[in-house]
């Protein structure tokens, strides 16, 4: 999944919101540098993104995307997704979403361990720009996929596979519906079994 979906699945933990948005930059034994809850929220990221990838509905969408994108499918479902997230947002939280984006940067600004270098360059683009809440609107997925195909090592063409998005609007935004559902309970249950461990006795 992408950053709107991870933050929105930290369950307003920050810690785990930390964890969630740092997962992708840490590797191996780097995890073990971080607070307990950070590592949890590292190791509750990987298990959505790998429940993500194994999900029907998921390949469904990719379906529609792997003739013309090949493996980037993935990554674009991922955006496709925290696009219909944001448009659909006042369904899943009572937080406005320009609130909620602010939040999360200032909880990852004013966290006080160093976080990975390449993470923290992402995130001053993040902030600047409002990825978060600029999700919602359709100028700022297609910056996000633009921002992808210039940074993909090949030519991706990431950048037009919103010509599918707007294509089947209505079809992925369904599965989107169903999809997250699975999602929410799967990241729940997993939160809560990761941290029961951890709790005080």
């Amino acid at each position: 999944m992408n950053f709107l979906a991870h933050a929105y699945l930290s369950f307003g933990q920050e810690e785990i919101l930390v964890g969630n948005f740092i997962a992708d930059f840490v590797r191996g034994k780097e995890m073990e540098n971080y607070p307990k809850k950070v590592q949890l929220g590292i190791q509750l990221h990987r298990a959505i993104d790998t429940y993500t990838d194994s999900h029907p509905l998921v390949k469904q969408v990719q379906s529609f995307l792997i003739p013309r994108f090949g493996h980037y499918s993935r990554v674009i479902s991922d955006v496709f997704f925290d696009y219909f997230l944001a448009k659909n947002w006042k369904n899943y939280s009572d937080t406005p979403l320009e609130q909620f984006s602010l939040d999360c940067y200032r909880t990852l600004s004013t966290y006080p361990i160093d976080l990975p270098e390449a993470f923290r360059r992402m995130f001053h683009w993040m902030q600047m720009q409002n990825w978060l809440y600029a999700y919602r609107e359709a100028a700022g997925i297609q910056a996000a996929l633009d921002g992808l195909s210039r940074r993909a090592r090949f030519d991706s063409k990431m950048n037009e596979s919103t010509q599918v998005l707007w294509e089947k609007e209505e079809e992925i935004e369904a599965i989107f519906f169903a999809f997250f559902e699975d999602l929410e309970t799967f990241a729940s249950t997993t939160l809560a079994a990761l941290i029961q461990p951890h709790d005080p006795a």
